[in-house]
């Protein structure tokens, strides 16, 4: 096989892996995007019915500390003015067309994944916040803020990572990354999962189990 042939090659099968990895992320963002979708809906309308008769039993009510009743007359869930739920009905739509674009052919460049890195970026930061206040300010956890967090995680991680080893970032952040790739993204992901659940056990875990 002649250099040129080689190089062609090559260069096909970089083509290949880029496209597995961005359809593998498109998954990512339809599924997760969907979930996180749901969820805040589910929220949204459990605000409303609270709304319409506040005396009714509300279905994400478990417990005295898994409940989203407690949670809605508190100023951290209703950050912007309007409920939080809200951001998340609108907001989630965003990675579920990207997602599904990716499927059709669309090709972003590279200011469009930075872009998205930081709108997902400031989703993570803002649900860790939301964790934060639930926890240790509230000492109430919302069943369906839960699901909005789990599916945030995986959506930030994997754009966050596929980007750096795609260059988005700069060829020294590639480089650092590049050893270990798309490994990295499942780690972060169950590291995350796996402090949210430490810390809940550590603050909230005799209370929750004492309470059903």
């Amino acid at each position: 096989m002649s250099t040129n042939e080689s190089e062609l090659t090559d260069l096909e099968q970089e083509k290949i892996n880029l496209d597995k990895t961005f359809r593998s992320l498109a998954r990512i963002f339809i599924v997760a995007g969907a979930i996180g979708w749901f969820a805040s809906a589910s929220l949204l309308i459990e605000r409303v019915k609270s709304l319409q008769n506040p005396t009714k039993d509300l279905a994400c009510d478990i417990s005295p500390f898994v409940a989203c009743g407690p949670l809605f007359d508190r100023w951290q869930a209703s950050l912007f003015g309007f409920p939080n739920a809200m951001l998340g009905v609108a907001g989630f739509i965003v990675p579920i067309v990207i997602g599904f674009a990716i499927f059709a052919g669309a090709k972003f460049n590279g200011w469009f994944w930075r872009g998205a890195v930081i709108g997902l970026g400031l989703a993570w930061f803002f649900v860790t916040w939301l964790f934060t206040q639930s926890v240790y300010n509230i000492g109430v956890l919302c069943p369906y803020c839960l699901v909005v967090w789990l599916a945030t995680i995986p959506m930030w991680w994997s754009v966050l990572i596929v980007t750096m080893i795609q260059g988005f970032w700069g060829s020294r952040i590639r480089n650092l990354v590049s050893r270990r790739g798309i490994s990295f993204i499942p780690a972060s992901i169950i590291l995350n999962y796996g402090v949210i659940a430490v810390l809940i056990m550590q603050e909230m875990g005799d209370r929750i189990i004492s309470s059903f």
